[in-house]
């Protein structure tokens, strides 16, 4: 599983794990460490990631930070845990004072579901009070992965992040300042963009016609832009559905005498588990393979992987593995009911790609 997927299951289980997390120690053992150990690091060897590291502050001895991150003797990162309910916006502080009394470069305070990194560009061996690089886990982006993936030990390297840091920080400092501006322009912002239609003099009574022109202007391209994308993808999925659904066609003209007879309904309900899961897991791992009495949908195209089977024969069915391989049956109307089963259904993928970890770790 690459860095993505791992990222991606991780988020996948952390909202079903939050009701049974109670403090912060348990935040730090099913939220933080998980984490950790996706970037590449050996949580259980102090020489890699020293758990309550000591950072005394002058006269302050026995000062702790939850985890810092070691190379080569000295730590490299210090994480700051806080409990997955608090908000970190005060707690920045308490980093602040840890970061310049060691040689860390980098500062990360989380709560398990937030990350927040930060540097000294300001002012060298002095943190910064805002991060260069935030993220939600739960609504982590392609773009933020791409970045947090520098932090991974096979690719963590203190003078290239450096390097990139400060351009991201200014990146999301105007991406945030953009977005104010688009959600409420200030009066230079109407006066710049005003300048460019308007030949005659900006008055206060022109500026006024005009804000809510530009605001509109602005929303109306971002919805343009969005409508543009999502349609060029809507033909990108129907191009191929169409290509999928001709070979199976294909596959069914080549083997009529198996007595298997794939029909319309079996296909609706296997594109439909695939639309279901498409957020879930790469649709292109999803497949089927029909029997006599039901429709299998798997994973992999491996029948130890089964997704699910649809009974479609006669009264309708779906039926799903428990962990024991029982068939746990739920009734049809109609495939469309296949909708309503989507925890279900997205249960049994976090399953079965766990135990696709736990056979690499057995390995």
């Amino acid at each position: 599983m690459d860095f993505k997927d791992q990222i991606a299951q991780l988020a996948s289980r952390v909202e079903k794990m939050l009701p049974q997390i109670q403090t912060e120690e348990a935040t730090k053992n099913a939220l933080v460490m998980p984490f950790i150990q996706i970037m590449g690091y050996d949580v259980f060897n102090p020489f890699e990631v020293n758990p309550e590291f000591v950072a005394d502050l002058g006269i302050k001895k026995g000062e702790k930070v939850d985890y810092a991150i070691m190379k080569n003797g000295e730590p490299t990162i210090l994480i700051e845990c806080k409990h997955h309910q608090e908000n970190l916006d005060p707690h920045n502080s308490q980093l602040f004072r840890y970061f310049h009394t060691t040689s860390a470069k980098f500062g990360l305070l989380t709560n398990g579901l937030v990350y927040r990194f930060y540097t000294d560009l300001v002012e060298k061996n002095k943190m910064d009070s805002t991060p260069f690089f935030e993220f939600k886990l739960t609504e982590i982006k392609e773009a933020e992965i791409a970045e947090l993936k520098k932090f991974h030990k096979s690719y963590f390297d203190v003078d290239s992040i450096a390097n990139t840091a400060s351009e991201l920080k200014y990146l999301n400092e105007l991406k945030t300042l953009l977005h104010q501006e688009i959600a409420e322009p200030s009066e230079g912002f109407i006066t710049f963009f005003t300048k460019q239609v308007y030949p005659k003099v900006i008055t206060a009574k022109v500026k006024e016609q005009f804000a809510p022109i530009i605001k509109r202007s602005f929303n109306q391209l971002i919805s343009d832009a969005i409508n543009e994308r999502l349609k060029l993808a809507l033909n990108q999925e129907k191009e191929k559905d169409v290509a999928e659904a001709a070979k199976i066609e294909e596959i069914n003209a080549l083997e009529p005498e198996s007595g298997i007879v794939t029909t319309e309904e079996e296909i609706e309900g296997f594109f439909i588990v695939k639309s279901i899961l498409r957020e879930t897991i790469d649709p292109k791992r999803i497949t089927y393979r029909d029997a006599l009495s039901y429709f299998a949908i798997l994973l992999d195209d491996n029948n130890r992987k089964t997704i699910c089977r649809l009974y479609l024969n006669n009264k309708k069915y779906l039926a799903v593995l428990d962990e024991n391989k029982k068939e746990i049956k739920y009734e049809l109307d109609g495939v469309d009911d296949l909708y309503k089963y989507v925890s279900n259904l997205t249960e049994v993928i976090a399953r079965l790609e766990e135990s696709k970890v736990k056979e690499k770790i057995t390995d």
